[in-house]
């Protein structure tokens, strides 16, 4: 009985307990009476509170508590995070991820550090989360993807270290270059495989293009050569050309792949009519027809077209048209197989340069981009100025890559200029060498910064040592004097001639030079320039001509010079197309002890055959020199000074050494130099079959100058010869190389007299070579 009224009471206890809850309303109805965070160190707790959704006073949402967590999360700053209730306490208990101490790469051979260091996001002092690590290793991959590298690998190592701080180490293991061991194409018909190849940057793995990497394995490379391969049937007449495909497939070594492009060529056409429309008052096209590349009748080429349009947008902005637009209409006649052209030129869209951004440089300051510019903010935009200016930052030589285009600005009527720059070294140590019959082992070196503390400032240093010639300059430009387009400058110079086996005497020259110079037009440049210099003629042989002895001794030269120069090459450093003029002028007798006035022609044309492959240039420069002193109450038939005659050859006239072509003693064979000169020089660069990337071409050239008309009795009053002056042309041939080496650029010229004079010096070769740092 008494265990029968025992089991009455446990279960009716049990009922109790076990009763039913209170409904969700009633639960919700607890407010959070205080939140306490627990595992923060560096992340203050009211930090934390800020991002909860939860405050206190209000309800124990589940909801929002969820809400809280996710956003917790989110920041990035915990490994782990945990909400929960304590009574009436909301407790947030975090696990703060580590703050980065040191970043490192191990096994990294082919990429240097500070390479892989600016692709990864990660950086020290930044919170360390799996997922940006993750990140960072995929960017490696691709950095070694995109250098060919497909077996790379990538494991991240973490160190742990006190005050929650880690250690990234990034292992690498980098794997062999991942090639390319074929590539064919399908579909082509009138071009071989090898002509294609030739067209394309991509190239076949092959054991000399150990120093290129257009021989590994790179989608965005191949998408550019789908580009390629667009623009070389275009230009051969194959308006109609598509790729189909370009499939990469790993060879089953998985050491290499092979690149297989599928083609359709389409149809060869040829230009039928070109016409020239326009809708502008008062502009006549008959002007413009002389713009035309294109013509009826030639296979059609895009370049010629694109190259017709530009000619046309440049012409017309010229004739003071600010708003123009050139477009190239197409009639096409498939059974003809032509396709006509009309220039249509109308008025453009009013548009006005917002803005001018620049990106990429690092070193050089905004404004010595910024000056090149012919377009300033305000003006109306000119596509003719904005290539000019493009081609101005080129000309400066800071950049490897110059990209200048417009893009929409904040209206219709606004666009915005953007440039992007990749700088470039441009600290030069140049060494020259030569060998000629007269001065034997000529050697060079110039100490030279183009781009001084990023200002657009030269700084030159050089020293030209040989058996028979020292000579040391120190030249310093400021190309925008006050900021103003005006360059001002200054060269110190110190020279000493060992002449002794050419015309048995030494000389030497000391002096400064301070110039100055100023655009007179977009294209026309003049350079001013004062001279003080000490010249002395000294060691004068005993067995010297009577005209050398005569010249013995130490004179002062003052003098000022002007250079005009006109300038429409399309490169100034390695120009391909257009062509140069200058004259310079020289007038000594401003104080000083001689008198004379000098002219210094030069010229220079290049024609593009077929750029960059076959470039044909000529070059021509000369100079007249007379004495004045009989003109001015100096000692009558006072004739120019040895020192300031012409003595052409060596760099100049290639084939003969310096002074190696002129006027000598009769009896000595004395050099005794010109009072006037010219040489011309034609040359054509020709491929010589090697693979482009080993960057080494030929070239062919010859060369016609003299030097004659002394100024000096050439027979004695009995008529015995003294003075040997054929004033007959001298003609030299020859062959050259160049090569852009790893090392910097390297020249070779071999040449030989074809026609020469008794006594003539020739110089078999020329070589120099130099780097850049």
């Amino acid at each position: 009985m008494f265990r029968f009224l025992l089991w009455l009471v446990l279960v009716g206890a049990g009922f109790a307990a076990t009763g039913p809850a209170p409904p969700a309303s009633a639960q919700g109805s607890a407010r959070i009476q205080q939140i306490r965070i627990e595992g923060s160190q560096r992340i203050e707790p009211d930090t934390i509170r800020s991002y909860l959704t939860l405050k206190v006073g209000d309800a124990f949402d589940p909801v929002e508590i969820d809400k809280s967590l996710k956003t917790l999360f989110a920041t990035g700053l915990f490994a782990d995070v945990t909400v929960g209730r304590q009574g009436g306490d909301l407790v947030v208990r975090v696990v703060e991820n580590p703050i980065i101490n040191r970043i490192q790469f191990e096994g990294n051979k082919k990429l240097e550090d500070k390479t892989l260091l600016d692709e990864v996001q990660l950086r020290p002092r930044v919170v360390y989360t799996r997922t940006k690590v993750q990140n960072d290793v995929k960017r490696i991959l691709d950095l070694y993807r995109r250098n060919g590298r497909f077996a790379a690998t990538v494991e991240p190592k973490v160190i742990q270290l006190p005050q929650n701080r880690v250690d990234l180490v990034f292992e690498i293991h980098e794997g062999s270059r991942t090639g390319i061991s074929r590539i064919t194409f399908v579909g082509n018909k009138e071009f071989s495989d090898g002509t294609l190849r030739g067209a394309i940057q991509t190239v076949e793995t092959r054991w000399y293009r150990f120093l290129s990497n257009d021989d590994s394995y790179d989608p965005d490379r191949v998408t550019y050569d789908r580009e390629l391969l667009r623009r070389f049937y275009l230009k051969n007449g194959y308006a109609d050309f598509k790729v189909l495909s370009a499939v990469a497939e790993l060879a089953p070594d998985q050491n290499s792949f092979y690149l297989t492009f599928t083609i359709d060529e389409g149809e060869r056409y040829k230009f039928g009519k070109i016409d020239i429309s326009t809708t502008l008052k008062n502009l006549d096209v008959d002007e413009l027809h002389s713009q035309l590349q294109t013509e009826e009748g030639d296979w059609y080429d895009a370049e010629k077209v694109d190259d017709t349009i530009k000619r046309l947008s440049d012409q017309v902005g010229n004739l003071g048209y600010a708003f123009v637009e050139v477009e190239a209409v197409v009639k096409r006649d498939r059974q003809a197989r032509t396709i006509g052209l009309t220039y249509e030129i109308r008025e453009g869209p009013k548009v006005f340069v917002e803005r001018i951004d620049i990106a990429g440089n690092v070193r050089t300051l905004d404004k010595v981009i910024r000056r090149e510019f012919r377009l300033v903010e305000g003006d109306a935009f000119n596509t003719a100025k904005l290539r000019r200016s493009q081609q101005r930052i080129r000309n400066l030589g800071f950049f490897k890559k110059v990209d200048v285009n417009n893009v929409a600005g904040s209206s219709p009527d606004k666009t915005v200029i953007q440039v992007n720059v990749e700088e470039q070294s441009t600290g030069e140590l140049t060494v020259g060498a030569g060998y000629s019959t007269s001065e034997s082992v000529i050697g060079e070196v110039t100490l030279r910064e183009r781009n001084l503390l990023g200002k657009g400032q030269d700084l030159r240093v050089s020293a030209t040592l040989s058996t028979v010639r020292q000579q040391y300059d120190l030249s310093f430009t400021e190309p925008y004097f006050l900021d103003r387009n005006v360059a001002a400058g200054i060269d110190l110079f110190h020279i000493q001639r060992n002449l002794i086996t050419t015309s048995n005497y030494e000389f030497a020259s000391t002096g400064f030079r301070p110039r100055m110079g100023y655009q007179l037009t977009e294209h026309l440049r003049q350079t001013l320039s004062y001279t003080l210099r000490d010249d002395d003629v000294y060691n004068v042989q005993p067995a010297a001509s009577i005209f050398v002895q005569q010249q013995a001794g130490n004179f002062t030269t003052s003098m000022i010079s002007q250079d005009l120069i006109y300038d429409r090459l399309d490169n100034r450093l390695e120009p391909t197309g257009g062509y140069l003029l200058s004259l310079g002028t020289d007038y000594a007798g401003v104080g000083g002890q001689i008198d004379y006035f000098r002219v210094r022609p030069r010229a220079a044309y290049y024609i593009p055959i077929s750029a960059p492959d076959y470039v044909f240039n000529v070059r021509a420069e000369g100079g007249y020199i007379v004495g004045l002193g009989r003109y001015f109450g100096n000692q009558p038939g006072e004739t120019v000074r040895i020192n300031d005659r012409f003595f052409p050859g060596g760099g100049n006239f290639p084939g003969f050494a310096l002074g190696g072509a002129g006027p000598r003693d009769a009896n000595t064979g004395d050099a005794l130099g010109g009072t006037h000169y010219y040489v011309f020089i034609a040359e054509e660069s020709v491929p010589l079959g090697l693979p482009k990337e080993l960057g080494i071409t030929g070239r062919i050239f010859g060369a016609a100058g003299l030097a004659t008309n002394t100024g000096l009795p050439m027979f004695s009053p009995s008529g015995v010869r003294l003075i040997n002056d054929t004033g007959n042309l001298r003609a030299s041939a020859g062959i050259g190389f160049s090569w852009k080496s790893p090392f910097g650029p390297i020249r070779i010229d071999i040449a030989e007299p074809v026609v020469k004079e008794p006594g003539d010096k020739r110089e078999l070769f020329r070589f120099g070579f130099g780097t850049q740092f």
